[in-house]
This record gives structure tokens, C-alpha cells and sequence, in this order.
């Protein structure tokens, strides 16, 4: 294939375009996702605040059952795999999980070694900082959100609680969100664009190789039958028309040349354009 002026023509071309169209796509989806998952990562910390505020009351009151009420309650939403709070010693003390309850934490987990990695830990972190992702028991992808419970004024002063001042930190908010819904738009969302690529690639590759075939391929078809005849010593049988440019001068180039090769006694031949003098 290589060996024809076509498929060095066309092969170079078509395997520009389709790097050039994979690479555009694997961009675009890269941005796509990590986009979607900084968005998701959002909707969770602001949920994990909502839930701090809900059970704000409750905290300061010490009202531990409806504290549990308002966890149990929030864990049953769809997507929502596990709620969990635990003090700063790492205890579980409140969990949608019965099995998780007063069981210790272990600090150098994926979820706790941002904040624990040093010798003292870190009492604030970012939003992206907050989020990990893991596989649980239940084998499916889970979205986690660690977010401080911070002492403020309130909790201090409060008389049934004996929180310092000093202390930064009284407990950690744990939530953990399915991914299912997020990891199925995505592959919808790479679909959809897996499809629209090849779309762009068949009409990219196939309006190129139509646009070249009707503008150079052809004309070099006439061209070569036209130097063919002259080769053999044949009269054209017509004068050469609707060339693009560049070939239209090589074409007249050799009309003119079979005309002065023209057998002695031969008239030239008769077009539409009339008849050709015997000296061109």
C-alpha cells in the first residue's frame, strides 16, 4: 500500500489524526474526571459539615441518644455507607455500625495518618486532605470524609463538659458516600466519547480521503493515462481539461509534446476546443 502515492498520502494522514484525536480524548476525559471527583469530594465535606451542624445541639446538651437518632437517621439515606464518630484517643463512640462501636481506631490508617503523621497531629486539613478512597468489606467503592469536631466556646464553658480551652480537637466526624452513582457517570461520560472519537475519526479520515481523491488522486489518474498515450506514441483523443493548476501546466505540457511526436501524415486530433495547428 505504501508502494502507491495514495497510501503514502493517506496512511501518514490518517494515523496523525487519529494520535491527534486519541490524545484530545484522553486529555478531555482526565479533565472531566478529576473534576468530577473534586466536585464529588465538595458535596461530601459539605455534608459532613451539615451533619456537624445538625448534631451541634445535641453535643452541647451531651444528648447522646438523640445524637444517635440523627446519625441513624442520616445513615439510612442512599449512598451512604457509614457514619462515625470517634473521640480524639481514636474510640469509636457513636457508629451506624454496632459492630464498630467502642473499638479503637487505628491511627496509621489511609483516613487518620494526614493528621497523625508527625509527632503532634495536625488539627485542621484541607478539603482534598479530608477525602480518601478505599474498598470496604462489602467489596464496593466508598468516598470517605475524616472532618474535625473543633472545641469551641461553647463546648469549653459548657458545665457537663470538661473540654480545656487549650484542647484544639474534642473528636473526629468520619462519613463514608458509595461511589456507584459516580463511577457509573464516569463510564457513561467515557462512552459517549469513546463514540463521539470515532465519529470525528471516520469523518475526519473520510472527508480527507474524498477530498483528495476528487482533487489530486484523480487528476493524477488522467495525467498518467495522458502520458501513457504519449509514451505509446498515441494521439490524445482529447485536449486535456479541468486540471487543478500545478498538473493543468504538466498536462498541456504533454498534449503539446504528442502533438509535435505525431506521426508524419497523422492530422491531429479533433476536440471540443476546436482544432490544434500542426506547429504548437
Amino acid at each position: 500500500m505504501f508502494k502507491t502515492l495514495a497510501g503514502r498520502a493517506l496512511i501518514p494522514v490518517g494515523i496523525a489524526v487519529t494520535g491527534f484525536v486519541v490524545v484530545c480524548f484522553l486529555l478531555l476525559y482526565s479533565v472531566i474526571k478529576n473534576v468530577v471527583n473534586r466536585d464529588t469530594v465538595g458535596y461530601a465535606t459539605n455534608l459532613a459539615d451539615t451533619i456537624l451542624k445538625s448534631t451541634r445541639y445535641a453535643m452541647l446538651k451531651s444528648d447522646r441518644e438523640m445524637l444517635t437518632t440523627i446519625i441513624g437517621n442520616i445513615g439510612q439515606q442512599k449512598g451512604v455507607e457509614h457514619i462515625r464518630i470517634f473521640n480524639k484517643k481514636g474510640i469509636v463512640n457513636i457508629s451506624t455500625r454496632s459492630d464498630e462501636l467502642d473499638r479503637q481506631v487505628d491511627k496509621k490508617t489511609e483516613g487518620c495518618i494526614g493528621c497523625h503523621a508527625g509527632a503532634t497531629p495536625s488539627a485542621s486539613l484541607g478539603k482534598m486532605e479530608q477525602a480518601r478512597i478505599f474498598t470496604n468489606g462489602d467489596g464496593r467503592d466508598v468516598l470517605a470524609i475524616t472532618a474535625p469536631i473543633y472545641n469551641e466556646p461553647e463546648c469549653a464553658n459548657a458545665a457537663c463538659h470538661v473540654h480545656p480551652p487549650e484542647q484544639k480537637v474534642l473528636g473526629i466526624l468520619d462519613i463514608g458516600l458509595s461511589r456507584e452513582m459516580l463511577l457509573n457517570s464516569l463510564a457513561s461520560i467515557r462512552n459517549q466519547m469513546i463514540v463521539f472519537t470515532i465519529m470525528i475519526l471516520v469523518l475526519t479520515v473520510g472527508g480527507v480521503t474524498a477530498l483528495l481523491r476528487r482533487s489530486v488522486f484523480l487528476p493524477l489518474q488522467r495525467l498518467r493515462h495522458l502520458a501513457d498515450q504519449v509514451e505509446a506514441g498515441e494521439t490524445p483523443t482529447a485536449h486535456p481539461t479541468h486540471f487543478p493548476r500545478e498538473l493543468d501546466r504538466i498536462a498541456q505540457s504533454l498534449y503539446n509534446l504528442s502533438q509535435r511526436i505525431r506521426p508524419a501524415g497523422k492530422e491531429p486530433a479533433t476536440t471540443e476546443q476546436g482544432t490544434v495547428p500542426k506547429d504548437v
